[in-house]
């Protein structure tokens, strides 16, 4: 008769994005993961597989975490700018926040660290960005059509600068001791709203 789990592997898989994303890949070990989750290195093995495997869970998780909010601010009725505006502002708040400074982005800090040399971890984030990218996208076509975004302004092109500003904010932000450095970068690009 097969045992059944002592643990909750939904609290577990949380818990280790949690450190993943606090520590980064390299520096968690398996260890770490044991004495961080309370639960045994073989449970971690049997029910997430291999450390990368567990890293790319948590990935998931975080992008079923953060999709949604992100779908929700850009897809709401009525005005569209106004939200991408919004959602500008945010990211850099987010960034220089004292929170934001210890973790940063999981998405960023993985294209950083695993990216240029692990291609289920830059799958995963060529996935995340272009979700985003398109989600901006969609919302600058739509302030485009309702006139609050000049005709002559291209919005895939916006897309591509406001998704390479987000995660340029998200570095920054982590690396700065100054706050003004990031707000003052995102209030500029949304000049190019306008």
């Amino acid at each position: 008769m097969a045992r059944t789990k002592e643990f909750d592997p939904d609290a577990a898989l949380q818990s280790a994005l949690e450190l993943f994303w606090r520590r980064g890949y390299e520096a968690t070990s398996v260890t770490d993961l044991v004495e961080h989750l309370g639960i045994a290195r073989a449970s971690i093995y049997a029910t997430f597989g291999s450390k990368h495997e567990l890293y790319l869970k948590a990935m998931d998780r975080y992008a079923e975490m953060r999709d949604p909010l992100l779908m929700s601010e850009l897809s709401q009725p009525g005005a569209a700018l106004p939200a991408v505006r919004t959602l500008v502002r945010r990211f850099a708040a987010e960034a220089a926040s004292p929170e934001g400074r210890l973790n940063g982005c999981f998405v960023t800090n993985t294209a950083a660290e695993l990216a240029p040399h692990d291609p289920a971890a830059a799958r995963r984030v060529e996935i995340s960005w272009e979700h985003i990218e398109t989600l901006l996208h969609s919302a600058l076509v739509r302030a485009q059509a309702q006139e609050e975004l000049p005709e002559g302004r291209d919005p895939r092109a916006l897309a591509h600068l406001l998704l390479v500003l987000l995660q340029g904010v998200r570095i920054v932000g982590k690396a700065s001791n100054d706050p003004a450095r990031v707000r003052d970068a995102a209030e500029q690009a949304l000049t190019l709203l306008d």
